[in-house]
């Protein structure tokens, strides 16, 4: 498949005689013609970083979209725009199928296309911009096709994930019946993305991440706190999302990797994903143990559910985590919601922020003041006035052990 998609840009780079790159909907790099020549200033910033990187920034997808591109059915023309790093006009060929664009083809222009004529107000386009989009056409089938088969292929994740002990290895078996042969010989692992922007139904699938064998947005964010449409920032002091409701859906994305202890192409799935304009403010990622068979992947789901909830709770953890990386968020992202220990309810009000912050740091240093004070900032002295405060309202006595424990659960469950 990315052979053909190459063939074809090379067949709109001949027809037009300009470099020409093919980038799905979400500015993700599918393709690139061949550049020849010595004129090293036809290799703009943009198309370089989409190169090199497979992906364009959000000033300059900002600009483009701009246009309308989105929308348009017939070539169009952007002028360059420096302050969002665009030195190039380009001519844009909407990648569409059935009315629904996947992608777009875009034609470096120094000057030469100036006076091309892309149709419109009753004036026909250039015979080669024609021929362009014909080619465009061609091309959108193949990812029509290749959204289609994605997204089968989504919805029996989906079923495997959410299936019950009763229906499991059916549901394994439909899926395995699905891939391509030997796509489960290997070890997998589950990825999740959270939140994750379903408001586009019409969305292409996530084409170019090596070892991505399925992807599916499911219902629900991992967890509540910080969720898409929160007023709350992820990673805020603990109680910040303590009352959010969940939100948004999560992206489970299922990786083939190439040995049983290696999670590359899991992290490098991850990352890709979360620079997706799917995924959501605060978005973050999280990575279950691997897996030998379809039929474990609801526990490895479960996992990184409970990774992903976790690295948005606690920044230090993200924005990618590992299941076996995340210490007691492993048993508290198990357990039941409930309300905060009366005990601690007062330290969790928005008045007593800096106090919750101080306590909490406290005991992730193992209750050593000056590795505290240093990690704070604070001389010894004022954290030493916090923590008699944080000990008068609460009643606790951070001498003992026991009521330690309990208010490093409370604070670290409140964060989820």
């Amino acid at each position: 498949m990315p052979g053909d998609y190459e063939q074809l840009v090379d067949e709109i780079s001949a027809a037009l005689g300009a470099p020409a790159t093919l980038e799905d909907r979400d500015f993700r790099l599918i393709a690139f013609g061949a550049h020849e020549g010595d004129d090293d200033s036809m290799m703009d910033p943009v198309r370089t970083r989409s190169i090199l990187q497979r992906r364009s920034t959000a000033a300059v997808r900002a600009w483009f979209e701009g246009f309308g591109i989105a929308r348009a059915k017939s070539a169009l023309r952007i002028p360059p725009d420096p302050a969002a790093g665009v030195f190039k006009g380009r001519i844009c060929l909407p990648v569409r199928h059935r009315g629904i664009v996947h992608g777009y083809v875009w034609l470096l222009d120094d000057g030469h296309l100036s006076n091309l004529e892309l149709g419109g107000r009753g004036t026909p386009p250039d015979p080669r911009i024609e021929q362009a989009m014909e080619t465009a056409a061609r091309i959108g089938a193949l990812l029509a096709a290749e959204a289609r088969a994605g997204a089968e292929l989504g919805d029996l994740l989906r079923e495997l994930l959410l299936s019950g002990a009763s229906e499991r290895q059916a549901a394994a078996d439909a899926l395995r019946d699905a891939l391509r042969p030997g796509a489960d010989e290997a070890p997998l692992a589950l990825v999740a993305v959270a939140p994750w922007d379903t408001s586009d139904t019409d969305a292409a699938p996530l084409p170019g991440l090596p070892g991505l064998l399925a992807a599916s947005a499911m219902p629900g964010a991992a967890g509540t706190a910080g969720s898409a449409g929160s007023d709350e920032r992820p990673g805020g002091p603990p109680g910040a999302g303590a009352r959010q409701g969940a939100a948004g859906h999560t992206l489970a994305a299922l990786v083939r990797l190439r040995t049983a202890g290696g999670l590359a192409p899991a992290h490098s799935a991850a990352e890709h994903l979360l620079r997706s304009p799917r995924a959501g403010s605060g978005a973050a990622a999280g990575i279950g143990a691997p897996r030998e068979g379809l039929s474990e992947l609801p526990g490895a789901w479960r996992e990184a559910l409970a990774a992903a909830r976790s690295a948005r709770a606690e920044p230090r953890l993200g924005p990618v985590a590992q299941w076996d990386a995340i210490g007691a968020y492993r048993l508290l992202t198990g357990l039941p919601a409930t309300q905060s220990d009366e005990t601690i309810r007062p330290l969790l009000s928005p008045a007593h922020t800096e106090l919750a912050r101080t306590a909490e740091a406290f005991l992730d240093c193992a209750g050593q003041a000056s590795r505290t004070a240093q990690a704070l900032g604070i001389h010894r002295q004022t954290l030493y006035y916090r923590l008699g405060r944080v000990e008068k309202l609460t009643g606790l006595d951070l001498d003992e052990g026991a009521d330690r424990l309990l208010l490093h659960m409370a604070l670290k469950s409140a964060r989820l």
